[in-house]
């Protein structure tokens, strides 16, 4: 196999007419990668991806060829996928307000240009899911938020409206599975590609700790900072260090690393049903 590219969590190898993406351990926050792995991030993010793959394959088709057919040293943590030429645009879709979504609102109002109502706060359930795509900011770079209009001009008007129209069928019914086990899907953040002829196709991972805002319900009030089974624990711990933002990442402790990976594990769990 050929490396083509190695991203802040996946690596991205060509074997013939396929890619094997492999999922690492590494952990990104504010799109910096940090120097300390979370053991078994990779296999849980690459596992809980496919299953929800095989939940969204009637919404959307996907990207899996094989899970298992891959080398031996990444079985587990790699998926055999088709070829496709990615979209320039993050999709993502908001059904509560938090993180880079409550500081856009804050400040006008709006989040990628979709006007919200007054008077929401940290953690507030929005009056409908909303298509909030960014830029894809290239390895410690940040993405920026994108209008709509911004979207159609990067990759035409049908193919962005299909984007927001999947997007936000792709969280509405991720978010009607985990809420029957319990978890809230704050957000989540979705890559689609063009397969050779020209179908959009689900891509990378899809409604993982990695890509969402996952909250217990039981415990969710707006108003505050919301408990999190996702990278939001590492971004809270990293606050309290005077840490700009910028590459290189400070070392994770070993109490936090241990934290975040029994969030993961915990999630996948919830949402699953099945013992990891």
């Amino acid at each position: 196999m050929k490396l083509l590219h190695s991203g802040k969590v996946r690596d991205i190898y060509a074997d013939g007419d396929d890619i094997v993406l492999v999922a690492s351990d590494r952990l990104s926050i504010y799109d910096v990668v940090l120097p300390t792995p979370v053991p078994d991030k990779g296999a849980l993010l690459t596992q809980l991806s496919l299953w929800w793959f095989d939940r969204l394959a009637d919404i959307a088709p996907n990207h899996v060829i094989s899970a298992s057919d891959v080398p031996p040293e990444f079985v587990g943590r790699a998926i055999r996928c088709r070829r496709l030429s990615m979209l320039p645009v993050e999709c993502i879709a908001r059904g509560y307000l938090a993180g880079l979504g409550l500081a856009e609102y804050e400040k006008h109002g709006t989040v990628s240009g979709v006007a919200l109502p007054p008077g929401l706060v940290e953690g507030s359930k929005l009056p409908e899911p909303i298509f909030t795509p960014t830029t894809k900011a290239p390895v410690g770079e940040h993405d920026e938020f994108m209008t709509f209009d911004e979207v159609v001009a990067a990759v035409g008007a049908e193919t962005a409206a299909r984007l927001r129209d999947l997007t936000l069928a792709v969280y509405t019914r991720g978010a009607e599975i985990a809420a029957g086990n319990g978890i809230l899907v704050a957000d989540t953040k979705l890559e689609f590609g063009l397969d050779p002829a020209g179908e959009i196709v689900l891509a990378d991972e899809v409604l993982t700790p990695d890509s969402s805002r996952f909250w217990p319900a039981d415990s969710w009030e707006p108003g505050r900072a919301q408990y999190s089974f996702d990278k939001q624990y590492v971004r809270e711990w990293s606050a309290s260090l005077r840490w700009d933002r910028t590459p290189p990442g400070p070392e994770v402790p070993t109490e936090v690393v241990a934290a975040t990976r029994a969030r993961y594990v915990e999630v996948y769990e919830r949402i699953t049903g099945e013992d990891w």
